[in-house]
């Protein structure tokens, strides 16, 4: 059986990337040659969960036909965010959380979406399907990637059975969520060291609403005020953005972790600042727009624009 690539999206976050190990890691115990790659490098958050289970790094990749015929693609779906080339592969399998949408295929192909909290919380099902054992690593790579992506259970989007899958998969890693989550959460928010293009890219993923692209972008903090400092410098990197990429709004959502509200840098297209203040029923006011209790870019913003386009 030729090898595939397995890999999540572009501007990997903690899930994108270990959900890409553990799904290969099933792939191989049901017979395929599967090998996670990413499409970019871990961000401090990651490496830290990397580095507290000594696992080594996907190598990243930016095109994947010169290398297999066929691929596997965790945590998305949409072609604007997963390899350059995924127009010339063939997708054999998909797992998944999000919104489905531009996706379509010549052959039929395993697709697993569920609304879920997390990408490995439905890995985590599939191990138990198919009675494969998970080993403390592997656990612990998608304990992770579960509180991460559910910022500790705080976020709208979790579900009982991410919550049940947490603990489970902590018995299995021998790790204190709780302690061990916040720990991890806090690793992710140091942001003294990232220039504001680096920040902007670091959680960044490109949405297709009604013929617009809008570009939503998110990075976490226990520190607002230090991050709202640098907006006039955030402002400079976003709108050099819109003009190269053509996007109708560029939304970078700051969010704090320990309260679990953020606020926004909102800056587009007067149809696309129109579109963000119907969604939000908010004015933006010098570019920002205060968001108490948004915390999930999947579930709080995406719909609510999709709507407003």
């Amino acid at each position: 059986m030729a090898k595939e690539l397995v890999f999540g999206h572009q501007n990997p976050d903690t899930d994108a990337i270990c959900a890409a190990i553990s799904y290969a890691y099933l792939q191989k115990q049901l017979g395929y040659e599967a090998e996670a790659v990413a499409l970019g490098e871990p961000n401090e958050e990651t490496k830290y969960v990397l580095d507290h289970f000594n696992q080594e790094a996907p190598r990243v990749i930016t095109r994947a036909s010169a290398e297999v015929e066929k691929v596997m693609l965790v945590d998305h779906n949409e072609p604007q965010q997963s390899v350059s080339d995924i127009a010339d592969v063939q997708v054999t399998h998909v797992v998944d959380h999000h919104r489905i949408n531009n996706f379509n295929t010549s052959d039929p192909i395993f697709y697993r979406a569920e609304p879920l909290g997390c990408c490995s919380t439905v890995i985590w099902k599939l191990y138990h399907e198919n009675q494969v054992a998970i080993p403390a690593k592997i656990a612990g790579l998608m304990l992770s990637s579960i509180i991460s992506d559910t910022l500790l259970f705080k976020s709208p989007t979790t579900t009982q059975t991410d919550r049940d899958a947490v603990k489970d998969l902590a018995e299995i890693a021998n790790v204190d969520y709780e302690a061990y989550g916040l720990d991890m959460l806090k690793a992710g928010t140091d942001l003294s060291s990232k220039s504001e293009q680096e920040l902007i890219d670091m959680d960044a993923k490109t949405f297709e609403l009604s013929g617009k692209k809008v570009r939503v972008a998110q990075v976490n903090t226990v520190d607002l005020d230090s991050v709202l400092a640098r907006q006039a410098n955030f402002e400079t990197v976003i709108n050099a953005e819109n003009s190269a990429e053509d996007y109708d709004l560029f939304v970078l959502l700051i969010t704090n972790i320990l309260n679990s509200d953020s606020e926004a840098i909102v800056i587009g297209s007067e149809t696309g600042l129109a579109a963000f203040e119907k969604a939000f029923a908010k004015k933006i006011v010098n570019n920002r727009v205060l968001l108490p209790g948004v915390v999930s870019r999947k579930k709080q913003i995406v719909p609510q624009l999709t709507e407003a386009y």
